[in-house]
């Protein structure tokens, strides 16, 4: 008799129906995306940059660590000394095809001079377009270095 009372009374779509009326009137959790943007934590790993000194000089020492901790092989970095005596890049590259956005490059940097950026945004249209080389990953430095040092900031307490 239960059964048979279950099968006619179909309390699974009367719980179903009162779950639905329940949220029906909660304001809405979903956002216009392209408008409309969600929060994104502070580590979170995005396109990758190449931040500048306050003075306007590139951070990178060529000390070649990311290069060397790169578990896809991505980044590839040549260094020649300068009149000064330190050393600066002249070729720095990443192919972002192969990257894994695993972060090691941004913790082996000792002077914070690659970073993997806020940006998520940056789908291309061919393979060419995702070979960054240094100016682009200066440009994109220069274009986020504002969220970066912020990002940074509030992840020091945590390094």
């Amino acid at each position: 008799m239960d059964k048979l009372a279950r099968s006619f009374l179909l309390p699974e779509i009367i719980k179903g129906m009162g779950l639905t009326l329940k949220y029906f009137f909660r304001p809405k959790v979903t956002i216009n995306y392209p408008y409309e943007k969600g929060p994104i934590s502070p580590r979170f790993r995005g396109e990758h940059a190449l931040r500048r000194y306050p003075n306007g000089e590139e951070r990178c020492i060529a000390c070649k660590l990311c290069e060397a901790i790169c578990p896809a092989l991505a980044i590839t970095i040549e260094a020649e000394p300068r009149d000064d005596g330190s050393r600066r890049t002249t070729r720095y590259d990443i192919d972002m095809t192969k990257c894994i956005y695993c972060g090691l490059c941004a913790e082996a940097c000792p002077v914070d001079a690659i970073v993997e950026g806020p940006n998520f945004e940056f789908a291309t249209e061919t393979r060419e377009e995702l070979f960054y080389n240094k100016e682009k990953l200066l440009d994109n430095g220069d274009r986020w270095e504002a969220q970066i040092a912020r990002n940074l900031a509030a992840d020091a307490p945590y390094r």
